[in-house]
Parts: structure tokens; C-alpha cells; sequence
């Protein structure tokens, strides 16, 4: 393990553009944003914890940084984030990312949204922001904010065009199933599995229909397009089947949809207390896979909620967050995001996400060890 990895990250971001006035800068740029990383996996998450983190472990960071004024306050803290360009910043945090993972064969990226409701003031909505997520490494790839006129539609093919999307299956939500999306996903090297509602009304109807003739021509058939997948366990019962169909001669718009494959039907009929609810769900992919391997991306999708939003809100206190000046709360926001990456994938400490931050804060080795080590995708 590499034991200076403070070295490493000050090698990945030097070229991060620096937002202040030259000849006004009384702290080295990357004595900030180290520090912040490392009070984010600490768990302090405002301005003020950042600061006040710093302070206290002091004499620890001036055996890699430079500290030529001391430790930055809080107030130049909140300065810097809010006027870092968020895009260059998430560059600098890949190419580090990058440099500690080896991420291969085939990827799959999970594209969600999720509000920070903390930061809704003065009449303007909360920032929205679509994130990435590489749902094998529990690793966020990267995250657009939507704009306050806009919705996820537009952010995206912005999302889309800072990800390396060769080999990579890359699933969204209804939302995001558009054409140009899809053409987007295709153009840039990966496949695509859409989920379909009532905004692709036309198409919705087509899948249904589809799905609809092959249940009836194959009821009887085992012909490999179907899959049933069951769980049980506290008091529950949840049964999942899967319906891959790439017979598409009742799509009409088939052709639209860049290298349309096949579409999918997920029925999940759960069980609880003796009360049975069913849902259905339908998919569009250019995948060419088997039930089997839709019904994976389907299901892994929902990582990005379980496995990365729901723990920033419990973990992480992300929706109670107030920041909103400018790019402070996207930037806060990656952080807060590196470190949940960063925490997932250690695999020396059995504990969880909230005890190992609390282990790096008062161990030291620990905290280097998570800063240089991101597990592999075997």
C-alpha cells in the first residue's frame, strides 16, 4: 500500500483550475482540497466541521502539506467549493479514481436523480442532481446538477459525455428514455436498458402487445425467454420473473431506437403479512444478452437508490445539507459521494459506513489506507 497517498492526489489535481485572484491566495489550493476529502470521510460534512477538522489534526497534515498560513477557515472553505468548476473537479477525482481501480470487462452504470431538499431557499427549487453509478465497484462516476428551468432529460447527455461508456451497460429510468439518449449510448460505445412508462405511451402500448403475443404463443414453451427468480426472508415473500421477448414486429417505432434488441417485462409479486401486491415493469434494451443478464441490470439498478442516495441521506445527512451558493452544494456533494466510494470498498474493517468514518477520524493509518485503496471488479 502505498503510504503517501496525499502525493497521489496532489499529482491528480494539479491542473484543477484554481477559482481565486493570483496574488490573493493566502492557501495552496490543494491543501484544501485535501483537507476537505479527508474531513468528509471523517464524517464532517459543513464548512465549519471541514475547519474545524483541520485544526485538530494539524500536526498530522503538515507531514504531506504544506500549510504555509496555517489551516484555511471555514469562510475560505465555502469560497473555494463555491467557485470550483464542478466538471474539472469530478475530472481530477476520476483520473485519481482511476489510478487506484481496475475496472474490467463489461461495466454497468446505473443513471438516477436525486434532490438535496436541504438546499431549497429563497424560492428557488432544491438542487437536482443525476449521478452515475458504477454499481459492481459501489463507485459514483459522475454527477451534472440540473438546471432550475430544466428536468433530468437535459442533464443526461451531459452526465453521458464525461463517462467512458465502451463495454458498459448503462440503464435509467423511464425518464431518461428518449431516443437521442439511447442514440447517445450507442455512439459512445455501450449498450443501453431503458425503462418504459406512460411518457412513451406509443411504445409502451407496442411492448405491451408484444410481450402480450409471446405469453400467449409460449405458455406451454420453455423456450429460455423467461426467468423466475424468489427471496424470502423476514416475514416476506417477493417473486421476480423476468420476460425477455426480441421477436419486435409489433414496434412500430422500432427503428428509431438505436439498435433496438429486445424488450423486457419484470413482474414482481411480493408477499407481506399475509397482503400480495404485484408490479410490472417494462424495458427496452440494445443489450444482446440473455434473460438472465437483463434480469441482473434491472435488479442492480437500484443499487444507485439503496446502495448510494438512501445511505447520503442516513450516512451522510446529505438532505440536510443547506449549501446552495453557486457550485458549493454539487461540489459538497461529489465529495460526500468519494467518500461513500471510498468507505464501501474497504474490505479490512467489518464495520459500517458510519463506524468506519468514525475509525478514520481517530485512526490515521485507517484514513490513509481508505485514501489509497479501491477494491477491483474481478
Amino acid at each position: 500500500m502505498d503510504r503517501n497517498p496525499p502525493v497521489s492526489i496532489a499529482h491528480h489535481f494539479r491542473d484543477l483550475p484554481d477559482p481565486r485572484q493570483v496574488g490573493n491566495c493566502d492557501h495552496d489550493l490543494i491543501d484544501i482540497i485535501v483537507i476537505a476529502i479527508c474531513a468528509v470521510l471523517c464524517g464532517q460534512y459543513a464548512w465549519t466541521e471541514i475547519a474545524f477538522y483541520g485544526q485538530d489534526h494539524s500536526q498530522w497534515l503538515k507531514t504531506f502539506l504544506r500549510l504555509r498560513n496555517g489551516i484555511p477557515s471555514h469562510d475560505c472553505f465555502r469560497y473555494v467549493f463555491t467557485r470550483l468548476d464542478p466538471q474539472a473537479f469530478q475530472r481530477c477525482f476520476a483520473a485519481w479514481i482511476e489510478a487506484l481501480s481496475h475496472v474490467t470487462g463489461l461495466k454497468h452504470i446505473a443513471v438516477d436523480g436525486k434532490s438535496l431538499c436541504g438546499s431549497r431557499c429563497r424560492g428557488k427549487a432544491a438542487l437536482h442532481l443525476v449521478s452515475a453509478w458504477a454499481s459492481a465497484n459501489h463507485l459514483t462516476l459522475g454527477q451534472v446538477a440540473v438546471d432550475d428551468k430544466s428536468n433530468e432529460i437535459t442533464a443526461i447527455p451531459r452526465l453521458l459525455e464525461i463517462l467512458q461508456l465502451h463495454g458498459a451497460i448503462v440503464t435509467i429510468d423511464a425518464l431518461g428514455c428518449q431516443k437521442e439518449i439511447a442514440a447517445q449510448v450507442r455512439d459512445q460505445g455501450g449498450n443501453y436498458v431503458l425503462a418504459v412508462k406512460d411518457n412513451q405511451p406509443r411504445l409502451l402500448e407496442d411492448i405491451q402487445a408484444t410481450l402480450s403475443r409471446h405469453l400467449d404463443q409460449t405458455a406451454a414453451v420453455d423456450d429460455g425467454s423467461c426467468i423466475e427468480m424468489i427471496d424470502r426472508g423476514h416475514g416476506r415473500q417477493e417473486v421476480r420473473t423476468y420476460t425477455l421477448v426480441t421477436d419486435l414486429e409489433l414496434v412500430r417505432d422500432r427503428e428509431l431506437w438505436r439498435d433496438l434488441h429486445g424488450v423486457c417485462l419484470a413482474v414482481n409479486e411480493r408477499t407481506s403479512d399475509g397482503v400480495t401486491s404485484v408490479e410490472a415493469r417494462y424495458y427496452i434494451g440494445s443489450l444482446h444478452g440473455t434473460v438472465q443478464e437483463y434480469a441482473r441490470v434491472i435488479r442492480d439498478h437500484w443499487g444507485i437508490e439503496n446502495g448510494c442516495h438512501w445511505v447520503l441521506d442516513v450516512t451522510f445527512r446529505e438532505d440536510a445539507s443547506r449549501n446552495r451558493a453557486e457550485h458549493g452544494a454539487e461540489n459538497l456533494a461529489w465529495l460526500r459521494r468519494m467518500a461513500l466510494s471510498l468507505l464501501k470498498n474497504d474490505t479490512t474493517c467489518d464495520r459500517s459506513l458510519r463506524a468506519k468514518s468514525a475509525k478514520a477520524l481517530a485512526d490515521h493509518d485507517f484514513l490513509l489506507q481508505l485514501l489509497s485503496r479501491v477494491s477491483r471488479e474481478e
